[in-house]
């Protein structure tokens, strides 16, 4: 195991303290209620630092900015040059820590983008990603369009970010890790019923791809919908190092070890899965199958990906979940 358990208390020289924050699910419903949530999350930035003067990173959920209504006016959605972005730098460079943001961003042309960040402790974006995956039928957010960014974080790690169902398609994980992604970090909104699910996905994408995974969802009750909270780091063998409870702005913390998994890819034989995908069976060929023997991502790619059943899926749209048919095609 990579960690001490005892969260970053004795850092390793090599090691990088992450906090996850289990933030209370917010009701965010005007600009008002915007800039308040902004300024609750500037603080818990600061709650953090002081937490654990070892902390590098401090992550918060999706939805930690807008709480999970849906809500797509466009008086409360953010842009990149907006007051809540600005606030949420001016808070990294205060107490000198990195930070993991959510935000739902404006669009002209289209639905808002589930948007997520990563600001360094000089203020700086260092990674941006939208959301690829949004949760459908009940979110109506714009399927991403920039594909999955890696960063250099602290202490040379190599982060990803991926949002909430991004993290049950086994793809999102392998795509992270195959641009070099040594901890991919999991942000989510999600409510009880997907707790199973949360829980072995994060697993398995870690070990499937040797690499750590820090996860959190919101949490608490907004007064509709309870969020589980339940915040996990989990080892590139795919074991969970720390977990969090169900108690609202909890932070947890874990030191992971970037250095570990270096050492695990070069080295390991039995299970060093996301390089074998590549080089099926090189105990008989040399070098291994290097083909694509998948049908389906050569369909995909041909743009032709089609299931046997598919004639028979009901749930195409949102409609279930009160959004209108769609009426415009993807333009990426």
């Amino acid at each position: 195991m990579s960690s001490s358990g005892f969260g970053g208390l004795n850092k390793s020289p090599s090691g990088i303290v992450i906090g996850l924050v289990q933030l209370q699910n917010p009701v965010v419903e005007t600009p008002a209620q915007l800039a308040a949530q902004t300024q609750r999350i500037v603080e818990l930035v600061g709650k953090a630092r002081r937490n654990n003067p070892a902390t590098d990173l401090v992550v918060f959920p999706e939805y930690a900015l807008h709480g999970l209504s849906m809500c797509t006016d466009d008086a409360i959605m953010c842009s990149l040059d907006g007051p809540e972005v600005a606030a949420f730098k001016a808070a990294c460079v205060e107490h000198r820590i990195w930070g993991c943001f959510s935000i739902m961003e404006r669009n002209p042309g289209g639905n808002p983008y589930n948007s997520g960040l990563i600001i360094d402790d000089k203020g700086e974006i260092q990674l941006f990603y939208r959301k690829l995956h949004p949760w459908v039928p009940v979110e109506p957010w714009e399927p991403g369009n920039i594909g999955v960014p890696v960063c250099t974080g602290p202490k040379g790690a190599v982060l990803s970010l991926i949002i909430c169902h991004d993290g049950m398609f086994p793809e999102m994980a392998r795509e992270a890790a195959y641009k070099g992604a040594e901890i991919i970090i999991r942000t989510a909104g999600y409510t009880a019923p997907i707790r199973h699910a949360w829980r072995i996905t994060n697993q398995s994408n870690a070990f499937q791809n040797l690499a750590q995974t820090a996860s959190v969802c919101l949490c608490g009750s907004d007064g509709t919908f309870d969020s589980m909270g339940e915040g996990m780091f989990c080892d590139f063998d795919g074991t969970i190092m720390v977990e969090g409870s169900h108690r609202p702005d909890e932070i947890i913390t874990c030191e992971m070890r970037p250095d570990l998994v270096r050492e695990a890819r070069i080295h390991w034989g039995v299970e060093n899965n996301i390089y074998q995908f590549g080089h099926r069976g090189y105990v008989a060929v040399k070098g291994g199958a290097m083909d694509c023997p998948y049908t389906f991502m050569q369909d995909m790619v041909r743009g032709a990906y089609r299931l046997p059943w598919e004639s028979e899926v009901r749930v195409t749209d949102g409609t279930s979940c009160g959004f209108p048919a769609p009426e415009r095609t993807y333009e990426g």
